[in-house]
């Protein structure tokens, strides 16, 4: 294979970053047609297209998507370089590239990289997707590690490792009841309008089959595939919800929502997916060997 062009990889990475091909052309005094040359060239050297065409925007193949990782990386690098020169000091900073699935808590998220943020040796680069999408991007090295609520298995082309790192109660959250008797499980589920997760979720799957066995009938008011969503409606809608108490960790502080009981024998797990590597990210092991109580921040 021929060196790599930098100069096309440049064009690439810029219409990447904006999606607008016009708009890149004028940004970088080249005429549009130049743009695409350089851009179809770099495409015959990788042997892959990196853009599809929606309507009048470009967007990102996989392909794409892997190169644009590869290409945020050396233009970082770059930079830094520069930087680094000017000001007659060596850096020694790494970056940690985590990936997590889009419908996982954004509280869970924040206590997990918490730690990294006061480091000043590691740069944090946090993407968020779909977990196919992620894995594809971990299996080439793109991302260092992938969080997800769903744990996956190995299969014939990639030996996945994947551990769990926490597990949390799920719960039955509303609105601050004024009810001097406790909520009662499961009697006083009976009939009740709930908000539920996606039917995607583990956890969803486990409440129906409980459903199942206690016979119960609920009325959904929703179904929620993301948990940001999730925890805006039970905060909004005053309904009751089912969901991680961390989801709604700052609702419970603020006494907006109120827990009515701990669903007995229903956890929300969260797993940490790598790919075995002979050089892991030193941040790393420290990071995942914290207990659940200091990654969910529960106390």
């Amino acid at each position: 294979m021929s060196r790599l062009n930098y100069h096309h990889l440049q064009y690439f990475w810029a219409v990447a970053k904006d999606g607008n091909l016009t708009r890149v052309a004028k940004q970088l005094h080249v005429s549009q047609s130049a743009l695409s040359v350089q851009i179809r060239l770099l495409e015959d050297q990788l042997g892959h297209a990196l853009f599809a065409r929606e309507g009048r925007r470009l967007v990102l193949t996989e392909a794409g998507r892997i190169a644009l990782g590869y290409a945020e990386r050396i233009f970082t690098n770059g930079s830094e370089l520069v930087s680094t020169l000017k000001d007659g000091q060596r850096r020694e900073r790494t970056v940690l590239r985590i990936g997590a699935v889009a419908t996982l808590s954004r509280n869970f998220q924040e206590s997990f990289v918490k730690p990294l943020l006061s480091r000043d040796d590691v740069e944090l680069v946090l993407q968020s997707g779909g977990l196919d999408e992620l894995l594809t991007r971990l299996g080439v090295h793109s991302l260092d590690l992938v969080l997800s609520n769903r744990a996956v298995a190995p299969d014939a082309e990639r030996t996945w490792q994947c551990r769990r790192i926490a597990r949390q109660p799920v719960s039955l959250v509303g609105p601050p009841s004024k009810r001097r008797r406790k909520f009662r499980f499961p009697d006083d589920l009976q009939g009740a309008r709930i908000l539920l997760p996606g039917r995607t979720s583990d956890v969803r799957s486990a409440f129906d089959l409980l459903c199942d066995q206690l016979e119960l009938r609920v009325d959904i008011v929703a179904e929620v595939d993301d948990m940001a969503m999730l925890r805006l409606l039970a905060r909004d809608t005053r309904e009751l919800a089912l969901v991680p108490s961390v989801v709604v960790r700052d609702e419970l502080r603020e006494r907006r929502l109120q827990e009515y009981c701990v669903v007995p024998n229903l956890f929300e797990q969260f797993y940490a997916i790598t790919v075995k590597r002979h050089f892991q990210h030193p941040a790393l092991r420290a990071l995942l060997a914290r207990p659940d109580a200091e990654i969910l921040e529960t106390r």
